[in-house]
């Protein structure tokens, strides 16, 4: 049984299970829990959660002064009003396919308990409100509704539409949560979600050039006919409504009131249900026995074209995963995806440049990151096979090789079709090579944070990407390794630039890719001899923290 079902078990045999203030204080006090006990044992972990924590702090109190400074701006309700449904957008998706430590979020880990599903509702609706996300939520909605605040009907609609924006956006996220939660939990539903998360990429950036499109009509002054009709749809309703009180017209503000709180209760009364069904109804994906899978790939066919050897085993152990792991193959689909949609569609837009084509080995390049979070606890067996520095370089270098080996083509082809769509093939020479040695510069980072910022990835849970604790040390090391490649890049990145900019580079212009392939070769091998060390000393401590899923 889970961290969370254990714990509510032992507290809950203490309290009534009608009792719903207490099951909601028991779900509080779990939430706290889980988040100190996830920085117990390390001391590194709880400076990094810490690092993390101030950084999401500032980050929210200056967007939060920058929408205050909107305070009287024309185009201030057009601004927030956007922003309030780009918020709960993101809110509905991003349990869903990114990064999270709340192991509160899958609604099946209780299914044994004895809670009723309206008490289980307020409790986790509760229990929701706790952690830097909803206190970034909290200040985003208290920025929105300051920036068109006015006079003593505009102060208290905000009283009143900033905690409604905050519950809608957690509601929503719940409410979908659950629906999805058996589903997503299936291994055919992980791969369902695969698709699910290109669909939304590809629809972010749809949106991207859509945005732009209207930015070139008129400005914020294109996006008022959108931001009228989203001020009517929930929970950006909870800012309309701000922005209308402020106005003077008080009725459309107590119709936005009206639909905001229908809208809350419709979420919590579907939540209610799906969790209903949920405790009720068995898992299908459990019913049926598992037909034996045959191995179709053997030993021949592509297989037999990599090395012999560990390379080769390795190789083909890493390629395996991006094939056959539900989290590892949505990883390498979106991050293909987007980052032949960005270069190519800003190219069908007349926007693009052919140095953008180096965004997809960017995208591809983070894959390189916790490379032994993706082992899970399978890596002690991987652990058993290095004795020595040699040995982590010859896996570091094996795992490289098999990114490299998808990666480099791709960006051959990415760039090869931006130059073709915007016509500029004197660039070609110059955006491959900046592509390759961003490629190299994020493997060299990428071996160097697998070594010094491992995470655990749960095998278990549709919903969480990285276990309780590690999240603040995921991020850190995934930011802190891109800010890296960027500055160990940076004689190529300048090359680029000069190149770009000059009317007759000459042969500088064609000497570009291959200083780009070498400083990404340099790089690459200088990340690995300088990770393998790294590896083989702290290798029991990269083995806990990669278990820990």
């Amino acid at each position: 049984m889970s961290t969370a079902a254990t714990t509510a078990t032992a507290a809950a045999t203490g309290a009534p299970a009608s009792s719903g203030a207490s099951v909601t204080k028991l779900f509080v006090q779990l939430k706290l829990s889980l988040m100190r006990n996830g920085l117990k044992g390390s001391s590194k972990r709880k400076a990094v959660w810490i690092v993390s924590l101030v950084i999401s702090l500032l980050f929210s109190l200056l967007v939060t002064l920058g929408l205050a400074m909107l305070h009287g701006h024309v185009h201030a309700g057009t601004v927030v009003v956007l922003l309030a449904a780009i918020l709960a957008l993101g809110w509905t998706v991003m349990p869903l396919f990114f990064p999270t430590g709340d192991e509160t979020l899958d609604p099946s880990r209780l299914v044994m308990l004895p809670l009723r599903p309206r008490p289980l509702v307020r409790a986790l609706l509760a229990s929701s409100l706790v952690g830097t996300g909803p206190l970034f939520t909290l200040c985003i909605a208290a920025g929105s509704v300051a920036a068109v605040a006015h006079g003593a009907a505009g102060i208290t609609a905000a009283v009143i539409g900033a905690p409604l924006l905050l519950l809608g956006c957690v509601a929503l996220a719940r409410a979908v949560a659950t629906a999805n939660v058996r589903l997503l939990s299936s291994r055919k539903g992980r791969d369902l979600a695969v698709l699910s998360g290109l669909l939304i990429a590809i629809g972010a950036q749809f949106v991207n050039f859509a945005s732009q499109s209207l930015f070139k009509q008129g400005g914020l002054t294109a996006l008022e006919p959108v931001e009228a009709v989203v001020r009517w749809l929930p929970p950006a309703t909870a800012v309309g409504m701000v922005d209308s009180a402020s106005r003077g017209s008080y009725g459309v503000a107590a119709a936005q009131l009206a639909l905001t709180l229908a809208a809350l209760a419709a979420l919590l009364w579907f939540w209610e249900r799906s969790l209903t069904s949920l405790m009720v109804t068995p898992d299908g994906s459990t019913l049926a026995a598992a037909k034996p899978e045959k191995d179709r790939g053997g030993a021949g066919g592509f297989w037999s074209l990599l090395p012999g050897g560990r390379t080769g085993a390795v190789m083909q152990r890493t390629l395996r995963y991006a094939v056959r792991d539900p989290k590892t193959k949505s990883a390498w689909v979106s991050s293909l995806a987007v980052g032949a949609i960005v270069p190519v569609f800003n190219a069908l837009q007349g926007t693009g440049s052919v140095y953008l084509a180096c965004f997809g080995a960017g995208m591809l390049g983070v894959q390189m990151y916790n490379q032994f979070g993706q082992d899970t606890s399978a890596f002690w067996m991987v652990a058993q096979t290095i004795s020595s520095p040699r040995d982590a370089f010859g896996e570091l270098r094996a795992r490289a090789g098999a990114l490299a080996l998808v990666t480099v083509p791709y960006t051959v082809l990415v760039t090869v079709a931006t130059a073709a769509l915007v016509g500029n093939w004197s660039g070609f020479p110059a955006a491959l090579g900046l592509g390759l040695g961003l490629l190299g510069s994020m493997l060299c980072t990428g071996a160097l944070a697998s070594a010094y910022f491992p995470y655990s990835i749960p095998t278990e849970g549709a919903f969480k990407n990285v276990a309780p604790g590690q999240g603040g040390l995921a991020w850190l090391g995934i930011v802190g390794g891109m800010v890296s490649s960027a500055v160990i890049c940076s004689p190529v990145i300048g090359l680029t630039v000069y190149i770009s900019l000059a009317d007759d580079p000459g042969a500088l212009g064609l000497l570009a890719l291959p200083i780009g392939i070498a400083w990404g070769l340099l790089a690459t091998w200088a990340g690995l001899r300088l990770a393998a060390p790294a590896v083989f000393r702290k290798l029991p401590e990269i083995l806990t923290a990669v278990s820990k899923g």
